[in-house]
């Protein structure tokens, strides 16, 4: 059994590494070593930052407010003297490692901090609702920090909070399972792709290897990455690119998959949210009009005399607990569907046009459920024609799909291209952002962004936005961010990363004032992302793609 302190002490060598290779090597030859497996499977989703597996509906929902009252229950000191450490380091890990020199509390009997001690309290965190339910959170947050070197509290708060500083992406790990244990990184990739649980790949790969992981198959009730696509420059390019392509309307709503097996549906979101609750009118019409044994990707869209309602609306309903039913006559939705991955076999490998059959065939179309409109042709005016159509009826403009392609979990490429009517927008993470002034003193006003190194998943910043909201959006957006508030300095303050903006500008800059190396000119706030992960957020290779493409259009 491994005890934390050697997972501690091994973040702490990794934070200090900056290179990809040495990061991908040093992981792998520590998780090799790992005989339990219950610890390898802590160990790889610790070190990534994660307590579950993003589709798994347990969350600790411990925020800073809670690990204050703990820490200060441990160590004696005072939270206002706490939140003046935390200004001056913006580390709530590095306070707490502080904190912990100072501990005053004492337990009864020596016992070590492990791996699987932290795993159990973590799924009793989860487990706790209703009356009284934050005490005895704090209780379990206080025996752990009791227990806890000030090494061990540092990374103790950092995977609490979902920061662990350490720069290791998915790819590094997915990288980092393939070396430990002898297989190729395609391989570990789907099989990621398939199960969306780090933890469970390298165990799999430990004791089945290679031939293991690719045993692992689509399952029910267990979301699959979704199949994502690049933006094209032009109907005419698109077409070029496939020749003969499957056209259809690019709906202005939220992705979901849904999973149907007879007995229950599951719908997860873009980021493999389970929002099957919020969506009970979505999850009855499945149940009269899908066939049983099915996992389809489609579009839920709101929609009101007709017409789609902003793409806001949808999710208003996707992040409603309470009062459901008043929502759903509020905010009506509809489900199209495009694409199946499952029907009683996994179906990705197949050609899109075969897929297509298969979901044809799996649907009754009704009010609620619909197929995507689609046309196949190699006529450039039948595709303009199909895109106005789309405009016109309040949607974004069309997918343009290669027929003979796989479903591909995760990946952006050319076998789906999008053409919009919208000017370019980036996909960016909030990392901080500052109080207003005047009226707005009580309103978080303005956002600080960042675009996403895939490699060691580091946010890098590229500037702040302040344009764009209405009194409303200021009013939501504060209530969300205020939790996440992991320090405070003046006005401004930082933000455990969890939140995505889609932002407007007018021009990328180049600026040494931030990490990224640029800045957005002009940036607008467009709207809330919360169907993305931070890990779908755009990337720094995309930032730097557009910066150079200003240039070429300027040519032109």
């Amino acid at each position: 059994m491994m005890l934390f302190a050697e997972f501690a002490e091994f973040c702490e060598k990794l934070e200090k590494i900056s290179s990809t290779l040495e990061l991908t090597a040093r992981i792998a030859a520590f998780i090799q070593k790992i005989e339990d497996e219950r610890d390898l499977y802590d160990v790889v989703l610790f070190i990534t930052g994660r307590v579950y597996p993003p589709w798994d509906e347990r969350e600790l929902g411990v925020g800073v407010g809670l690990l204050y009252e703990a820490l200060e229950n441990v160590s004696g000191v005072k939270r206002a003297e706490i939140e003046g450490m935390i200004r001056e380091c913006g580390d709530l890990g590095l306070v707490a490692e502080q904190l912990i020199k100072r501990k005053k509390m004492t337990t009864l009997a020596f016992e070590e901090l492990t791996i699987r001690k932290v795993r159990e309290t973590f799924d009793e965190i989860s487990s706790l609702t209703g009356e009284g339910s934050m005490k005895r959170k704090i209780m379990l947050l206080t025996g752990l920090y009791g227990l806890a070197s000030p090494l061990e509290a540092r990374y103790l708060t950092r995977l609490i909070l979902n920061e662990m500083r350490l720069g290791v992406g998915e790819g590094i790990m997915r990288d980092a399972i393939a070396r430990a244990f002898k297989a190729e990184a395609e391989t570990v990739e789907r099989a990621y792709m398939i199960t969306n649980d780090l933890g469970r790949v390298a165990v799999v790969a430990k004791k089945e290897g290679e031939e293991g992981l690719k045993k692992l198959k689509i399952e029910l009730h267990i979301p699959v990455r979704m199949m994502l696509a690049q933006v094209a420059e032009s109907l005419e390019s698109a077409i070029r690119e496939m020749r003969v392509a499957a056209v259809e309307w690019k709906y202005d709503g939220s992705r979901v998959q849904v999973h149907w097996d007879g007995k229950k549906v599951t719908i997860y979101s873009r980021r493999l949210e389970n929002v099957t609750n919020a969506l009970p009118d979505i999850v009855e019409e499945i149940k009269k009009n899908v066939k049983p044994g099915v996992i389809l990707d489609g579009e839920v869209i709101a929609v009101k005399d007709g017409k789609p309602m902003p793409f806001q609306h949808v999710l208003r309903r996707f992040r409603r607990k309470h009062d459901v039913a008043k929502m759903v006559e509020k905010i009506p939705l509809e489900a199209h569907f495009f694409d199946i991955l499952y029907d009683g076999n996994e179906c990705i490998d197949l050609p899109l046009k075969e897929r297509r059959k298969m979901l044809e065939s799996a649907i009754k179309e009704s009010e609620k459920i619909r197929l995507a409109t689609q046309i196949v042709t190699d006529k450039v005016d039948e595709v303009r024609k199909m895109y106005e159509e789309a405009i016109n009826a309040g949607h974004e403009g069309v997918m343009v799909k290669l027929p003979s392609s796989p479903y591909i979990p995760g990946k952006r490429g050319k076998n789906w291209l999008k053409v919009k009517a919208i000017m370019e927008t980036l996909d960016l993470v909030v990392v901080g952002g500052e109080w207003g002034e005047g009226k707005r003193s009580h309103w978080l006003s303005s956002f600080e962004l960042a675009c996403l190194d895939p490699v060691t998943g580091k946010l890098l910043k590229v500037g702040k936005v302040a344009t764009g909201f209405t009194e409303e959006d200021l009013t939501e957006l504060t209530e969300m961010f205020k939790p996440l508030i992991t320090s405070q300095q003046g006005k401004k303050v930082e933000f455990i990363p969890k939140y995505v903006f889609e932002v407007a500008y007018q021009e990328i800059q180049k600026s040494p004032k931030y990490e990224s190396g640029y800045a957005l000119r002009f940036p607008r706030f467009v709207r809330l992302r919360d169907d993305k992960d931070v890990d779908e957020a755009d990337t720094i290779e995309r930032v730097e793609r557009l910066y150079k493409l200003q240039f070429e259009v300027k040519r032109q």
